[in-house]
């Protein structure tokens, strides 16, 4: 008989692995009324425990021991290290020499081209995060393009896409989120992707004062995707914007067994932080280009980790909840897919552009390419797609 061997999940971004994470916890279970019964019996201890809160709010909590305080005062103090070391490596990325092509020259020539500035903004709960800009030193400058990048990346991997937006005098703003790149938090954990909407909401607002007048579009990558369609859906936000860029959105993600979906938001209140040894260990391909990948997945700011629960759970969230109001998208938008995308769906980009009831919207499948589409070997034309479609964007007059 042959022997199977075992094949790894592969990570990156808000796959269908993304519950991987959970994925061990179903296999025990055989029958529709076992899984019944499991909810009837985790809802119950659920309940007595918030019963037994409520019993208990008014005692007076026990001081608490010198051990306990000792532990979090550590574990709070390797984070905050962790910040600084991340924070330190982000300042120093080059950001405008490619990671994957060598050109002194043109880094050179570009550098005398444009302005370059990174800063702290504050974003939900006083947290400090991470952004960057690149602006031509021309002062025609069509529009801006505000970049949120993917799960587990970071702004500064997008400096060549800058760099040819910057080419077009489109100036560009990029934010890192809460727990990604030289942001605070805990590297890789997100503990609500709805405090990474209102971040993106309160950046787009500081950019527009900042450069009254100027039109602004915001693009979003992966869950950056789901993110930054989330933000257009709010019309305060939506007002503000000339339009939203989409690639590889993280829409109509599902959990790898119904009972997944069940347990996921009692878990994620739970347990949080916890992450599933083995669920994440190598990256899965997301493109066709080889230098591409050893440069993501050897980037120190780049989270290769396990994904935790929390996480996981609210990836699910804000994606069940776009999918159910795909008609309501009234936003202008461009999105783009490769068909081949093992992370993200692209049939579900192509229900998005088949139910939104925006009067400007386009859609673009590659054929055959990968989930990220800014780091493919055609990544110049792709992006140059993307400015095309601001440029006719900002040419068509709407009421």
């Amino acid at each position: 008989m042959e022997r199977t061997i075992p094949v790894e999940e592969l990570t990156s971004g808000a796959s269908g692995r993304i519950i991987p994470v959970f994925k061990n916890l179903h296999r025990s279970f055989f029958s529709l009324a076992s899984i019944r019964r499991l909810l009837i019996f985790i809802q119950s201890i659920f309940l007595c425990f918030i019963f037994h809160l409520r019993n208990c709010k008014h005692r007076p909590s026990p001081p608490s021991s010198p051990s306990s305080k000792r532990r979090f005062y550590f574990r709070r103090r390797e984070i905050d290290e962790d910040v600084i070391r991340r924070r330190a490596l982000a300042e120093q990325i080059q950001m405008l020499k490619s990671s994957i092509d060598d050109d002194d020259d043109d880094d050179a020539d570009w550098t005398r081209r444009c302005h370059v500035t990174s800063f702290l903004f504050s974003g939900t709960g006083r947290n400090a995060l991470f952004c960057r800009s690149w602006f031509p030193m021309s002062d025609e400058i069509r529009g801006i393009l505000i970049i949120i990048h993917g799960l587990n990346e970071h702004s500064g991997r997008y400096a060549d896409f800058a760099r040819q937006l910057n080419s077009c005098n489109f100036g560009v703003y990029a934010m890192d989120w809460i727990g990604h790149g030289g942001s605070d938090g805990l590297h890789g954990y997100v503990p609500s992707l709805d405090h990474v909407v209102a971040d993106t909401g309160s950046f787009l607002e500081k950019i527009r004062s900042d450069h009254p007048g100027t039109p602004c579009f915001l693009y979003g990558h992966s869950t950056g995707g789901a993110v930054v369609l989330k933000a257009a859906s709010y019309p305060y936000i939506e007002e503000q914007l000339e339009g939203i860029i989409l690639t590889s959105p993280a829409l109509r993600v599902t959990p790898s067994h119904p009972i997944v979906g069940a347990v996921a938001p009692l878990f994620s209140l739970v347990a949080p932080k916890y992450q599933f040894k083995g669920a994440n260990k190598r990256g899965i391909p997301v493109s066709r280009d080889p230098a591409a990948l050893v440069a993501k997945y050897t980037d120190p700011l780049v989270y290769t980790g396990p994904m935790r629960i929390r996480t996981g759970h609210e990836i699910l969230r804000i994606s069940s909840h776009l999918t159910r109001n795909f008609k309501s998208v009234t936003v202008p938008f461009f999105v783009l897919h490769g068909s081949a995308d093992k992370v993200t769906d692209p049939l579900a980009s192509q229900d998005l552009y088949n139910q939104a009831t925006s009067k400007f919207k386009h859609l673009k499948l590659y054929d055959g390419f990968l989930h990220d589409l800014l780091f493919e070997p055609e990544r110049e034309e792709i992006a140059q797609d993307i400015i095309d479609w601001m440029v006719r964007k900002l040419s068509v007059h709407q009421p």
